[in-house]
């Protein structure tokens, strides 16, 4: 579990393809790590596979995960937001984030506003009953909060929606938004409580009466 406040941006040190999986080397800088231990990487849930004690660290991706996110899209010298899972005395300054992404969205504007920049993300529509103006979003591991939503936009032949939101100077120079160029793919997850709320509203009696006991 993580709260989408990045602790870092490290640095892809190498990428290697293997039977339509792939595996990353990142300079981490954490030095305390174990073998297992989760890392959100660009809001994806990875496993430390290997690390050293100068903070370089190994994961593997598999096919699923890079179907699944952009993290496919990841090159020698790409910079990551990284951000280690919570623990029982951690302050949740975002909001409660899984590491399981939802879809892959794409950076369509960027502009200065005084000191903070203007983004605007095409979603897919699939995600558009989870998203709420003022609500939260994570934006490739980054908990953030929805200034406005845009609805039936199209892209690449692909229809959805846009939000807007207002990256603080802190957020723009401690992630990797700064380095993403227009049309860059980001990883997106939607806030899980909305998720919950949609299952649970959409339970009949029966359903109640089959799921008892927690039996089927």
């Amino acid at each position: 579990m993580f709260s989408g406040i990045i602790e870092r941006v490290g640095d892809v040190q190498s990428v290697s393809l293997r039977d339509r999986a792939m595996d990353v080397r990142i300079v981490t800088h954490f030095t305390d790590l174990t073998e297992g231990e989760s890392i959100a990487t660009n809001g994806v849930c990875l496993t430390v596979t290997r690390f050293t004690p100068e903070g370089v660290t190994d994961f593997h991706l598999s096919g699923e995960t890079l179907a699944r996110t952009a993290l496919g899209e990841l090159v020698e010298g790409s910079r990551v937001n990284l951000e280690r899972a919570v623990s029982l005395t951690t302050r949740l300054s975002g909001h409660i984030v899984q590491g399981h992404v939802d879809a892959v969205g794409r950076l369509t504007h960027v502009a200065s506003a005084g000191d903070s920049h203007h983004l605007r993300i095409f979603m897919p529509a699939s995600l558009r009953r989870y998203v709420i103006e003022k609500g939260s979003i994570t934006i490739n591991g980054i908990s953030l909060t929805v200034n406005e939503v845009h609805d039936d936009v199209q892209r690449d032949g692909q229809e959805g929606f846009e939000i807007s939101l207002m990256i603080i100077p802190h957020t723009w120079t401690h992630t990797d938004l700064s380095t993403l160029d227009i049309g860059a793919k980001v990883n997106l997850e939607v806030d899980m409580m909305a998720k919950y709320v949609e299952t649970l509203l959409r339970h009949t009696p029966e359903d109640e009466l089959r799921y008892k006991g927690g039996v089927r």
